[in-house]
């Protein structure tokens, strides 16, 4: 019943996706837009539960429900972690109404054709069980796109549909990210060779299978249309990219049906030494231009 409730929450996008899955090697950062230097931990271990305890403190706040946050990406150790004794993708649910997702991905190779494909994933059968385990919906796995190569393009969609169809058989819901670039010359032609590509592919999926899409806020509004309205696809969201949170809203107003799927964005102005009222306060205030911003269209 869950699955079908959750299901029904992220087609109707009455809300956004938050980005909670920096790894290993994007902590150090968002623990330093987070006001937590590096100097203020001496191991990885201490490290993971500083970002854990960030994760934990946004997950808790008020401002972070179901009723505006339709889902959570969590990376791989948050997801088996706990929140208060229970396991964080339970929590999500249960606690805040929130569907959880895992990104899956083991980071990038090396640029090549101008993209950098994802490296192999020799052990995803076994997290892919293990994730269903923790009742997780769904999964996410980015590539990045910097050039407008129609070769190199055409390997990203190619690579990230056959393995989203692996997922599709563990019963979960891939979210395709094939991440565009946002400063290269190059842009808009990139993106009108990535939707030719994913339309392509989504056609060939089966009748009863479903996909979600990541992508990069387009330079032509509404470039991605055709993917929101696609039946193959069950919700369309868009990353910040590098973009400040007021571009990427306001980018993301200008494209219907496209919802956010936000990072950096999300937590912007969020700091450790920030009293609670104050934490709840910026993210709530960030969560409110985030959600207006998501079904603008």
């Amino acid at each position: 019943m869950s699955k079908e409730k959750q299901t029904e929450q992220i087609r109707a996008a009455q809300g956004f996706i938050a980005a909670l899955d920096q790894s290993g090697g994007s902590t150090p950062k968002a623990l330093k837009l987070y006001g937590i230097e590096e100097d203020a931990y001496g191991s990885e271990a201490e490290m993971f539960d500083l970002i854990h305890a960030m994760r934990s403190r946004i997950i808790k706040s008020p401002a972070f429900t179901g009723d505006k946050i339709i889902g959570a990406i969590l990376f791989e150790m948050t997801m088996d972690r706990e929140i208060d004794g229970i396991p964080t993708a339970t929590y999500l649910w249960e606690e805040r109404g929130v569907v959880p997702f895992l990104k899956v991905d083991k980071g990038l190779a090396d640029e090549a054709d101008g993209v950098r494909l994802m490296k192999p994933m020799p052990d995803l059968d076994k997290l892919l069980e293990k994730a269903v385990s923790k009742g997780i919906f769904g999964t996410k796995m980015r590539s990045v796109i910097d050039a407008a190569s129609p070769s190199g393009i055409a390997a990203v969609v190619d690579q990230q549909f056959e393995i989203g169809e692996k997922i599709l058989s563990h019963g979960l819901t891939p979210i395709i990210e094939p991440e565009v670039t946002i400063t290269i010359a190059d842009k808009a032609e990139a993106e009108t060779i990535l939707l030719a590509e994913l339309q392509k592919h989504l056609d060939a999926l089966p009748g009863d299978k479903q996909v979600m899409l990541k992508l990069t806020l387009p330079e032509v509004a509404n470039l991605y249309k055709p993917l929101v309205d696609h039946p193959r696809v069950m919700c369309v969201v868009a990353l910040s990219g590098g973009y400040s949170r007021a571009e990427a809203n306001d980018r993301l107003s200008k494209n219907t049906g496209m919802i956010a799927s936000f990072s950096r964005a999300l937590t912007e102005g969020l700091s450790a030494q920030q009293s609670a009222e104050d934490f709840d306060g910026t993210l709530g205030a960030t969560v409110e231009t985030v959600f207006t911003a998501s079904i603008a269209g």
